[in-house]
């Protein structure tokens, strides 16, 4: 739309909450959420083996994994408590830690038996005692007491061992995760004590990740990580999605999760003139580049952007996002190369950053804003230009400043595979990024699913760029979703257009229509053929309103979800549609929601553009009078 994107937001994997009411949480959910906190770990493949039976001495470790100590056990010798665990074994200081909070003993004859296999009633005593109950809790005798408290407060849902049965590692993902949604002895959930969010019997997965997630680091020049952990059998995501430590490049941002062997890579860069510090270079807690401000993330980012840092208003720098769009850190564009594809929104002569770079250098130059394929509208100063509305340019980044370039056309036809994934004989890029434009300065970013079946003409691409295994990652559309258009309905026209002198006409019209709700009203002294009803408008690079184009309008029939039948034909709607809901007594609209109408209640009249391609032709705005 042609409103315009101020900032680029990242689509953070960690921000995804996946929860399940306790009881029926999903068996994957469980054992991701366990191998979060590092209570069930993969050997160096990466294999659970969660058919494998758990020892006492490895459960005792999944417990102070699963309490508030597990940071505080170190990896040195413990003390010889029992006579058949010494102090140079492996779980001694685990062994030593359940025995002085009272979770698990040992044996009359002085021994702990680590190596043999924990039964279902052992788990479920030392994992009450973790909760906070003792004898007085209970009602009976051993392990019937035990086991029956254990089922009340829900740690054996969804658990199928019975009374002296061994558990699996599958068993102790279930155990251990209904532990965290159990209410402990004072009434509170025990995973909100561990500073996990569960609410009404559901864990936030998400919590669970970043309680543990380390980072933001940035990788350097071998391109090499890191890690704590073996990379081999390591889960790796690049920008959102599975990739390899291969495609990670110098100046990447990584975060990782030890206990997951999972690795979040992100490569997210904004190069451009730094034109503003905020709300001082004194104390910096933010900046502006290219147009788009730009939270400062990291002791680092702050220090460079300070009074005291390398970089000042009017330098050209990199701004490194981190996983929401932070600043992760900031280095001279002169270190990595940026280039961007779009079209050119506006251009004008004369405008400068008004403020001296930190190399003393100061210089009026050309202002250029450009709708990136990334949907980003970005602002570039530049020696040259100015440059036409519309047109198609690279705009190239680096230690020599900024450069805009126009491209000719680069044209591609083809169909789009049914599922999105693919155009003619090439396949989308993970993350490709593809910009539908209009010619009159409107943009909207669109994603694959939304070009899905559908075949493109030779004119419809403009540009295409590959990447390195030659698959589309940037592809530049002109009017095929129609989504670039504001559209608005037009409630009144006033036509006040007089003769003059010499038969004359002095045009003057008053144009009044809705858009999102709102009502405005445009003067113009150019009459446009359009009747009332839907429009779509088009603007000067001044942002003032130079055309208007009716939609076409049908009576609809019945809607569901986001179709609709009318004239005994199927249409798709937007999912920006404006839904009006007209007064007739005071013939004014008022902005509703579309589940609030039906067709059995109301007349509904849709209007739609009419482009050819079945991307576009979608109702735009629908208009609904009570019958």
């Amino acid at each position: 739309m042609k409103r315009p994107i101020t900032s680029a937001l990242l689509a953070a994997a960690l921000s995804v909450s996946l929860v399940m009411p306790a009881g029926a949480v999903s068996s994957a959910t469980a054992v991701e959420a366990m191998q979060a906190l590092g209570i069930i770990a993969g050997d160096s493949s990466g294999d659970l083996n969660l058919t494998s039976p758990v020892t006492r001495a490895e459960f005792v470790t999944m417990m102070t994994a699963a309490s508030p100590y597990k940071d505080t056990v170190g990896t040195g010798s413990g003390v010889s408590l029992f006579k058949d665990v010494k102090s140079d074994h492996w779980a001694s200081q685990y062994i030593q830690l359940a025995v002085e909070q009272g979770w698990m003993s040992g044996y009359v004859d002085g021994t702990f038996r680590p190596d043999s296999q924990i039964t279902l009633e052992e788990a479920c005593t030392a994992l009450l005692k973790l909760l906070g109950y003792d004898s007085s809790s209970l009602a009976g005798a051993y392990p019937s007491a035990q086991l029956t408290k254990a089922a009340s407060v829900g740690l054996r849902d969804d658990l199928s061992a019975a009374q002296g049965q061994t558990l699996t590692r599958q068993d102790c993902v279930m155990l251990f995760y209904n532990l965290l949604v159990s209410d402990g002895s004072d009434g509170s959930v025990y995973g909100t004590t561990l500073g996990y969010t569960v609410t009404n019997g559901e864990v936030d997965y998400s919590t669970l990740i970043t309680a543990d997630t380390k980072g933001p680091y940035i990788a350097q020049a071998n391109k090499s990580l890191s890690l704590p952990f073996s990379a081999s059998g390591a889960t790796i995501y690049r920008n959102g999605a599975a990739s390899s430590l291969s495609a990670v490049q110098q100046y990447d941002v990584y975060y990782y999760n030890a206990n997951m062997r999972t690795v979040w890579v992100y490569s997210d860069r904004v190069s451009g003139t730094l034109t503003a510090i905020s709300p001082s270079s004194a104390a910096p807690t933010s900046v502006t580049v290219a147009g788009s401000e730009y939270e400062l993330g990291t002791s680092d980012a702050i220090y460079k952007c300070s009074s005291q840092g390398q970089f000042a208003p009017g330098d050209v720098v990199t701004l490194l996002l981190g996983m929401n769009g932070e600043v992760v850190d900031v280095v001279s564009a002169g270190s990595v190369q940026t280039v961007y594809y779009g079209v050119v929104l506006s251009s004008q002569k004369g405008a400068s950053s008004s403020s001296t770079s930190s190399t003393g250098t100061s210089s009026v130059q050309s202002e250029t804003q450009v709708a990136c394929t990334d949907g980003v509208v970005r602002t570039f100063y530049t020696d040259a230009g100015p440059y036409g509305e519309g047109r198609l340019v690279a705009v190239t980044v680096d230690g020599s400043g900024t450069t805009v370039k126009s491209m000719q056309h680069r044209r591609l036809s083809g169909a789009v595979s049914k599922d999105g994934s693919s155009l003619g004989d090439y396949d989308f890029a993970a993350g490709v990024e593809i910009l539908d434009t209009d010619g009159e300065g409107g943009y909207a970013r669109i994603y694959p699913s939304r070009l899905a079946g559908e075949t493109l003409r030779e004119g419809d691409v403009v540009y295409y760029t590959l990447d390195s295994a030659g698959d589309i990652d940037r592809l530049i559309l002109e009017e095929v979703t129609g989504d670039t258009a504001d559209y608005v309905y037009l409630s009144g026209i006033e036509d006040n257009s007089t003769t003059g002198t010499g038969s004359i006409q002095n045009i003057s019209m008053t144009y009044t229509y809705v858009q999102d709700g709102e009502t405005y009203t445009l003067n113009s002294g150019r009459k446009y053929s359009v009747k009332t009803g839907g429009i779509a408008l088009g603007y000067d690079e001044d942002g003032q309103v130079k055309s208007m184009k009716q939609l076409k309008s049908v009576e609809l029939d019945s809607l569901t979800g986001l179709t609709a039948m009318g004239d005994g034909r199927e249409y798709d709607i937007s999912e920006e549609v404006q839904v009006l809901l007209r007064d007739r007594s005071s013939r004014a609209y008022y902005l509703t929601d579309l589940s609030q109408i039906n067709a059995q209640d109301y007349d509904l009249t849709g209007w739609y553009d009419d482009l050819s391609h079945s991307a576009g032709g979608r109702i735009r705005i629908i208009v609904a009078e009570p019958q």
